[in-house]
């Protein structure tokens, strides 16, 4: 492995202009390309000590042999450059927020004599005009179908075209009205290039001015008793209202704008845009890509507004870009943009009105798009095999993991502790396992006391019914441990050993697990860590954490266990803190006990929901009266008027109490 101190530019040599460099590996691939406003202070950034650096940044520069910058004059050339850069190089630390999927477009070959519309994929060339991109083929498919009845124009291939000539026959869609059939003459290329104009009008979105158009030539040719040439031009009004109907009408103002927004987690992004022209939704493209780099959301906008506009033609970059966030930089990406498009681009974040609804709608388009992908990714067997044994060799475990338990710790400034237990089976959740605990509190309570706690009850628990199903089995004359209650016949809660202990947090939680194990003599159980922040896998004893590539299926897998734990133990912490702030609240209320208590919480489930009650409803709950049931509301009323708000330790959130 590379020492960065091998390769790292003497003092003075870095330049302080603007610029982007590119980082090698001993083989002379370019691994990783970025710019700077000023190349020495970022350059230097990557030479510190590495304990100091994010473990991706660790990686690449321990990766790298060698490093090389080139000075530009402005921070626009820089963001040039560096896409530029991305996509000769293809470097495998750089975000890659573009697929490679081909989405299909609506062409027309409008630097032809005779211009053709067909749908196609992959780069776009000159002298045609694109439409979309669209989600699917056949649904575009469908509208050039409806349109061609309206818009004769031809759309068959160059092969199709050339032996129409020569036999001086049109092909069937002449023969049905669907073209006009220039092959044969029929009609001039002037009339055709007219008829092409009012289709590309059409689909760019000018489409009130065109049908008002026909509408009045319908009617003119009703008046002058011409029914034959009016019925056509009325289906050619229904044709084209039906192509409208798949193209929902989102912005009032008519606005041309791309809508993007991001679905997060730290290993994967889900991406979704909506392409408005005319105030119409005209195409949408979503997909889910791998994050191979540190940084936060601008950041995660910055590289993909570059990469999904710097090398596209002036008619892909509308007027307005709508985010999620800003990039950190706004002005350079605006300024990068304008240079392309050749006018005004406008970046920003809506706030209000249709254009945030809109957002919003995207950004849940996003976010069921990465749970779908990670639904799928997680059903598909061959997947989860593949991770188990990534885990397996990870951490060299003697086995694979075919059980694997997670405990995390939720509590609320040191009170009301509760921690969870959610197992994994075969890479699938278990749910008729989970388990909570309630943490006893003492003074000094904090996570890892917790972590050791929930571990010693849990395992002590498998002990006891190892130890009972032992005497069972030897009262019944079998071998072997029974994990069945012969009683019952159903299995004993906690007389399964899991294959891997996994907790939530770094090297203090997972010393404090293995200890409590110790202390049972139990040596044969695994334990891991998984730090949320890093996404690194501590193992007792060792004192630097293990770092699973970014695209591991291992990795993932403890990050889904992980984060099912932390869902489970917040939703126990919160209903146990609903009940104690109901009881905080409805002390002082006279004739109101712990049963009735009890009551108002199961009957509104919340106090949330308590709180919304009219009294009412409060005085339909059976014991409460109309007497009880408006001091209640008093009492209510009184503790709304104070908000309060307490700051969970596990999540770092600002939650209202």
């Amino acid at each position: 492995m590379p020492d960065p101190r091998s390769y790292r530019p003497k003092p003075g040599e870095i330049p302080t202009q603007p610029g982007v460099y590119r980082f090698r590996d001993a083989k002379g691939r370019v691994i990783y390309v970025g710019k700077a406003k000023s190349l020495r202070p970022r350059l230097s950034s990557y030479f510190q000590d590495i304990a100091n650096l994010h473990p991706r940044t660790a990686t690449m520069v321990t990766t790298a042999a060698s490093v090389e910058w080139t000075t530009v004059n402005t921070e626009v050339e820089a963001l040039a450059l560096e896409y530029s850069w991305i996509k000769e190089y293809d470097p495998r630390f750089n975000v890659k927020y573009r697929d490679d999927k081909s989405y299909p477009w609506l062409a027309v070959t409008v630097g032809e004599e005779f211009p053709r519309v067909m749908v196609g994929r992959g780069a776009k060339r000159r002298g045609t005009r694109y439409f979309g991109p669209y989600g699917h083929a056949w649904a575009i498919r469908e509208t050039v179908d409806v349109l061609l009845r309206v818009f004769p124009m031809r759309s068959c291939s160059n092969g199709v075209f050339k032996r129409s000539q020569q036999i001086g026959r049109p092909c069937l869609l002449g023969y049905i009205d669907k073209c006009s059939a220039p092959c044969v003459g029929s009609i001039s290329a002037e009339d055709h290039r007219a008829i092409v104009d009012d289709f590309c009008d059409f689909m760019a979105g000018h489409t009130a001015a065109f049908m008002r158009r026909i509408e009045r030539e319908m009617y003119a040719a009703s008046e002058a008793l011409d029914f034959e040439k009016a019925a056509r031009l009325r289906d050619d009004l229904g044709a084209m209202n039906r192509a409208l109907e798949k193209q929902a009408v989102v912005l009032g103002d008519g606005a041309d704008a791309d809508v993007i927004a991001l679905a997060e987690d730290p290993l994967e992004v889900g991406v979704q845009i909506f392409y408005v022209r005319g105030g119409r939704i005209r195409g949408q493209r979503g997909w889910v890509a791998d994050r191979v780099e540190a940084g936060e959301t601008p950041e995660l906008v910055e590289h993909f507004l570059l990469q999904l506009y710097a090398g596209e033609d002036a008619e892909s970059i509308p007027r307005e870009i709508l985010v999620p966030a800003l990039p950190p930089d706004v002005e350079t990406m605006e300024a990068l943009l304008r240079d392309v498009r050749g006018g005004r681009v406008s970046i920003r974040v809506p706030q209000r009105g249709d254009k945030r609804t809109l957002q919003e709608t995207v950004a849940r388009n996003a976010a069921q798009a990465l749970a779908l992908h990670k639904t799928k990714r997680a059903s598909d067997l061959t997947t989860r095999n593949r991770a188990l044994e990534e885990l397996q060799a990870a951490i060299s475990l003697t086995e694979i993991p075919l059980r694997i338990e997670c405990y995390d710790i939720s509590h609320l400034q040191g009170t009301e502790i509760v921690a969870s237990m959610v197992v994994f089976e075969d890479g699938l959740a278990r749910k008729s396992e989970y388990r909570r605990f309630v943490i006893r509190e003492q003074e000094g309570s904090d996570d890892v006391r917790a972590v050791r706690e929930v571990i010693t009850r849990r395992f002590r628990r498998l002990l006891d019914e190892q130890a009972t199903s032992i005497v069972s089995n030897d009262v019944e004359g079998s071998s072997g441990p029974m994990l069945v209650d012969p009683e019952t016949g159903r299995p004993r809660k906690f007389a399964y050993a899991p294959g891997l202990v996994v907790v939530d947090g770094g090297a203090p939680q997972v010393a404090a697990a293995k200890s409590a194990l110790d202390e049972l003599g139990i040596d044969d159980i695994p334990v891991v860590g998984l730090a949320k922040r890093l996404e690194e896998v501590w193992v007792p004893g060792e004192a630097d954490p293990v770092i699973l590539p970014r695209s591991s299926e291992g990795l993932y897998l403890l990050q889904r266990v992980r984060d099912e734990a932390h869902r489970f133990a917040i939703t126990h912490h919160r209903s146990r803190r609903s009940k104690t702030m109901v009881d905080s609240l409805l002390d002082d209320v006279p004739g109101l006990g712990e049963v009735r208590r009890k009551t108002l919480l199961t009957h509104f489930g919340s106090l949330r929901k308590l709180r919304q009650a009219t009294p009412e409803e409060l005085a339909g709950v059976p014991g409460i009266g109309p007497t009880t049931a408006a001091a209640i509301k008093a009492a209510v009323a009184k503790d709304a008027a104070t908000p309060r708000v307490a700051v969970n330790v596990t999540t770092g959130e600002i939650e209202e109490m």
